[in-house]
């Protein structure tokens, strides 16, 4: 008898290995599509790292090659521009080499027109003012054994006050008004003089000063304070050193200070400053300049009174052993005239000194 295999039929259960090994197939091939996945974005990442460094690099290249040509002026490629370019180098130093020789010789030779011989020695500067090359740098003197003390006497406008002041036998230097209405001649004072002054009336706070006969005023041109210093240097052909009267206004504001010293400076004049105020600009100014400043250390007759008088010229010959030298400056008044006369007990430490005996000639 013979014994037949049940059929498969619809109620009868699928075997256990097959599934088993369906599964593995299906992990196996799941895990070979991951990992071409994962190689295949691993080679699109390195393929981008790649073209970034490439596109860096041509981007370097191309600012390096940039700054070369920048460097060069003209494309190095360009022969003929290269040789245009050479060429053009060598004929502006030819020029200039010839320019400067024609200079330096030009400037050796004495001309007798000044304005000449300043075109020769200033070239072409729009950097700084032409007084500031053009004029004489203002330089003290070396300090010598003794202590310097200057006195000057302010207002000179009179014979009678210059030799009240003369009368004293001292080394005083007067500083002598330009003509006003106290007198259109004052001028005239300075002609056999060699050592003295230009008191220059200048703006000051007070309204009454002000009104004193050409009064230089911060709200003049450039062309009105020209046409004064001018005018001071015809009446006073001799003279080196102007002082302010009054003028703390003035001397206060930079613009106008700053226009009226290179325009005394092209005249010839030193500037003395007579500090009638703490602010002055004076000192900024001159510095600016290259000179150097000088200015009124003390007062003397403030209060005219013997004792003061003499109290402010013991203080001038402090300052003066101090710092090598001092400026006092006093007016005609009879009490500063018998002070002084009666002061030269005084100056046994100092050197009385005109003013134009401090700086170097």
């Amino acid at each position: 008898m013979v014994t037949m295999a049940p059929r498969s039929g619809k109620h009868s259960k699928p075997s256990t290995t097959k599934r088993i090994t369906s599964k593995k197939t299906v992990s196996k091939k799941n895990t070979v599509k991951k990992r071409t996945v994962r190689k295949r974005k691993k080679q699109k990442s390195s393929q981008k790292g790649m073209v970034l460094f490439f596109v860096l690099l041509a981007m370097i290249s191309l600012v390096a090659f940039g700054y070369y040509l920048g460097q060069q002026g003209k494309p190095f490629f360009n022969q003929k521009n290269t040789k245009t370019v050479l060429a053009k180098k060598a004929q502006h130093h030819e020029k200039t080499k010839v320019h400067k020789n024609k200079l330096t010789i030009f400037s050796k030779v004495k001309s007798k027109k000044p304005e000449e011989k300043k075109r020769a020695v200033l070239p072409h500067t729009k950097a700084q003012p032409k007084v500031l090359t053009l004029q004489k740098k203002v330089i003290l003197s070396s300090r010598s054994k003794k202590p310097k003390l200057v006195i000057i006497i302010d207002d000179i406008s009179n014979r009678k006050q210059l030799m009240h002041i003369q009368a004293l036998h001292m080394t005083v230097t007067p500083s002598i008004f330009p003509p006003s209405h106290l007198s259109m001649q004052s001028h005239i004072l300075a002609k056999n003089l060699k050592h003295y002054m230009v008191h220059l009336p200048m703006e000051s706070g007070n309204v009454q000063f002000n009104k004193q006969y050409k009064t230089l005023k911060t709200s003049f041109s450039k062309a009105q304070m020209e046409a004064r210093i001018t005018e001071i240097r015809r009446l006073f052909p001799t003279a080196h050193y102007i002082n302010n009267h009054t003028g703390s206004v003035f001397t206060n504001d930079y613009r106008a200070m700053y226009t009226l010293y290179g325009i005394m400076k092209k005249e010839g004049f030193t500037f003395i400053d007579s500090r009638t105020i703490a602010s002055t600009k004076v000192k900024q100014i001159a510095h600016q300049y290259g000179d150097a400043y000088v200015a009124r250390d003390v007062f003397i007759d403030n209060i005219q009174e013997i004792s003061y008088i003499h109290s402010q010229l013991k203080k001038a010959v402090r300052i003066a052993k101090k710092k090598g030298y001092a400026i006092a400056i006093g007016h005609p008044h009879k009490v500063t005239m018998r002070a002084l006369a009666s002061a030269k007990y005084l100056f046994r430490d100092v050197e009385l000194v005109y003013i134009d005996q401090i700086f170097t000639k």
